[in-house]
């Protein structure tokens, strides 16, 4: 009796290591990947986009026909853990996905933080995942083999308002003010516009911190009226955004081109009307690019699908996170195989174009075809849109430049 216990004990073990193999393994007609994803705490509601994204794109995949690999057809399944916005909480369930899951494919969390939690993880059991929600720079400096964001990183956010000042400039170099918060992700944006600045023989008049509290940059703007700068770029946040446009207004300060980050038309003009008007603010993603790609159509399609399913527009979390899908069957598919590594060298070799824009990855895995959007803050009678006015090739309306002054507006 004793033996047949222990007999019972040792199969009911080797059945559940081979159902959590098989379970992960490409079983049937089904390739699962795996997710933590913030479905509850600080980073809930983005986590919910982020995941809308997936079962978007996953939806759509399987419905034309899934993926191609050895000539059979393969449905997308996602299998999700919520890593409740903590980044220690996410690394342990990615190590859950890998190890007692046996998850071989991974996709991104939310936010760059949590990403930087669980990318040690990947790496090390050599697991490739496509992320599209970590945009810090610092995960594109650690050697990573295994990770690759389909989204731009940090430094690249304000890059695209340098190249437009200068452009407007007859392609000569312009006199440059930048105020930035002192926390990682505006230093990243910082170090863009430094290299941005070196790159089109461009100069920096005035280089100032935000002071912490995000509420008073007029020593800043002060220094704006006196030097004249030909573009003011400023990141600190939403906070940063409508304490700039606040005292831009209040003290009259002229400056022909303003560039943010984190600032919408809907934010801007809901506090300070018309006065938001004008300001270029950076981007991701909007629905007026006009990408294609066999599954969404352009990114218009991609609005009105997502809409239709969720009942309210896509941010650009979710068509960032429905455009890592488009890149795993990509990647499946140019490496007909399931073999990680083969996968892994695929995904590395990427390029293409989805929706959201181009896609292709640098050895240290960033995407490096695919600018930050700039939209300009149009208004028509107290009511302030969001028009893309960069990159220039991209664009769906002329950027108004100079910036009229506060006595012509």
């Amino acid at each position: 009796m004793r033996n047949f216990k222990l007999s019972i004990a040792l199969l009911s073990g080797l059945l559940l290591v081979f159902s959590s193999l098989a379970f992960a393994k490409v079983e049937g007609d089904t390739i699962t990947l795996g997710a933590a994803v913030s479905l509850t705490g600080k980073y809930s509601t983005n986590g919910k986009n982020t995941k809308n994204g997936y079962e978007l794109a996953i939806k759509r995949i399987n419905e034309m026909g899934g993926v191609k690999v050895g000539g059979k057809s393969y449905k997308f399944k996602i299998v999700y853990y919520d890593d409740e916005s903590n980044g220690g909480r996410a690394a342990q369930l990615a190590e859950r996905l890998i190890k007692q899951d046996g998850i071989k494919y991974m996709l991104g969390p939310y936010s760059s933080g949590i990403t930087k939690a669980i990318a040690p993880v990947t790496e090390e059991n050599k697991i490739p995942m496509v992320e599209a929600n970590g945009a810090s720079r610092s995960l594109f400096t650690k050697g990573y083999k295994y990770l690759f964001a389909v989204l731009s990183a940090a430094n690249q956010y304000l890059e695209v308002a340098i190249d437009l000042a200068v452009e407007r400039n007859g392609g000569k170099g312009v006199r440059i003010a930048m105020a930035f918060e002192q926390d990682a992700f505006s230093q990243d944006v910082k170090i863009g516009v430094v290299e941005a600045a070196k790159r089109t023989g461009s100069e920096i008049v005035i280089d100032d911190n935000l002071p912490k509290e995000l509420n008073d940059m007029a020593a800043t703007l002060a220094k704006v009226k006196a030097l004249k700068p030909d573009v003011l770029v400023v990141s600190g946040h939403t906070k940063g955004a409508l304490t700039a446009i606040r005292q831009l207004a209040d003290m009259r300060v002229n400056v022909p081109m303003l560039a943010m980050t984190h600032c919408d038309a809907g934010k801007l003009s809901k506090q300070h009307g018309e006065k938001a008007e004008y300001a270029l603010c950076a981007a991701q993603w909007h629905k007026s690019l006009t990408y294609k790609d066999n599954f969404f159509g352009n990114g218009m399609d991609y609005d009105r699908d997502y809409t239709a399913e969720y009942g309210s527009p896509p941010p650009y979390q979710s068509a960032e996170s429905s455009a890592a899908l488009l890149v795993w069957k990509d990647a499946f598919e140019r490496a007909n195989s399931f073999d990680t590594e083969k996968v892994r060298d695929a995904l590395a070799k990427t390029n293409m174009q989805t929706f959201y824009g181009n896609i292709k990855f640098s050895d240290t895995g960033q995407n490096i075809a695919k600018p930050m959007v700039l939209f300009q803050v149009r208004c028509d009678g107290g009511k302030c849109t969001n028009k893309v006015v960069a990159p220039t090739k991209w664009a769906s309306t002329k950027i108004v430049h100079p910036i009229p002054s506060w006595s012509q507006r």
